[in-house]
């Protein structure tokens, strides 16, 4: 297959992900990095044999095609512009934007240029997940009429060195935890048309725990709690609660509740994991879960638990799609429409109101094993 060259904006943590697993996938060639801190720009270029650019020269690069945004959520706007007025697809780090009208503004340019641009999250791609979209697809359980997600935690200041914009606009966890939930229930059960919620702000400050500034204290600016309720155009009533202020919590990451049975789908926020279903007895049912190739474990997280990690198959896809002239599945369409479902949860907290969506979109096509497999480079180590 041919490759598409790729340049990264951004080379704070994330970026070691997309750098490290991008080179597994056949249509990717990574080439180059940019970062506004030139040193950690080179640090990343060192790691991993590319070019260490400013941000200038990656956008006139002739030989990058595609440039992955990862810059810290408030600029994901400016700098995916910037990107395609220079000429270049552009693939956003999650969320997307901050604001529907952002997201409007792009989708204009990007028709003006012919241009693609692909968001993460790109988790709802890895094999649990597309088997939990074949069991539903299969009518397994029925229609899906209710379900239930959760995503509670103590928040990230324990862990990320510099946790500042989490809590600021911009960041809580509808807006950072919130994609991988409502993506997957979308590509699961299709677009949302209302939402209600609730928020409140816990903490009015936080400790950092780790790194060098740990000990400072910084503070709060944006809900961190919500409870929302999410009503699809199909009918389903779902149940979202988002809290970094919850020390511990027996939830389920996602349950999904049909006419005929019930199905247990793993957290979102990864590419594999369990999928249990029901019928409408009770009998419970754990299809085989190791065929699809993005649900295999291929690493090991800080906690010693295996995992199945194919971050930039979203990336991946849009190069092949690009290449084969075909939708893409991490699209524009999918991004604007999960952020309008954010923004709205966040604004039916503040307003205390029902909010009917103004965005729709299809359900992502699914990636089946033999189309799984071809984005992958076989002779990668």
């Amino acid at each position: 297959m041919k490759k598409m060259g790729i340049g990264l904006i951004g080379c704070g943590n994330i970026s070691t992900a997309y750098l490290k697993l991008g080179s597994q996938f056949s249509p990717l060639e990574m080439r180059a990095v940019a970062d506004l801190d030139m040193a950690a720009a080179k640090t990343q270029a060192e790691k991993f044999n590319l070019r260490a650019l400013s941000v200038p020269e990656i956008l006139a690069s002739g030989d990058i095609d595609i440039i992955v945004n990862l810059t810290v959520p408030a600029a994901h706007f400016e700098v995916t512009k910037q990107i395609l007025q220079a000429g270049k697809h552009a693939f956003s780090e999650k969320p997307f934007v901050l604001s529907l009208q952002e997201g409007e503004a792009l989708r204009k340019l990007a028709d003006e240029t012919g241009l693609r641009i692909g968001s993460a999250p790109d988790t709802f791609l890895g094999g649990a997940h597309q088997l939990a979209r074949s069991l539903i697809d299969q009518g397994a359980i029925g229609e899906v009429l209710s379900g239930t997600c959760h995503v509670m935690s103590r928040g990230m200041e324990a862990w990320h060195p510099n946790p500042d914009f989490f809590f600021q606009p911009g960041g809580g966890p509808v807006l950072d935890l919130g994609p991988y939930y409502i993506t997957n229930l979308v590509q699961l059960i299709g677009p949302v048309k209302a939402v209600s919620a609730m928020g409140s702000t816990g903490l009015k400050t936080r400790t950092i725990g780790t790194g060098a500034r740990t000990g400072e204290s910084i503070l709060v600016d944006t809900p961190t709690t919500h409870h929302a309720l999410l009503e699809f155009q199909s009918g389903a009533i779902i149940t979202l609660g988002a809290s970094w202020d919850v020390c511990a919590h027996r939830h389920e990451n996602m349950e999904l509740y049909g006419s005929k049975g019930s199905l247990y789908v793993p957290d979102p926020n990864f590419f594999g994991g369990s999928v249990v279903y029901t019928d409408a007895s009770g009998g419970t049912a754990q299809p085989k879960q190791d065929d699809h190739p993005f649900g295999i474990t291929n690493t090991t997280d800080g906690q010693g638990e295996k995992r199945a990690n194919y971050r930039s198959v979203g990336l991946a896809d849009m190069a092949a799609a690009i290449l084969e002239n075909r939708p893409h599945r991490c699209s524009l369409d999918l991004a604007a429409h999960v952020v309008d479902v954010m923004t709205s949860i966040l604004d039916s907290g503040e307003k205390k109101q029902w909010i009917e969506l103004s965005t729709s979109c299809a359900r992502p096509v699914a990636l089946g094993k033999t189309e799984a497999l071809k984005l992958l480079d076989q002779t990668a180590g």
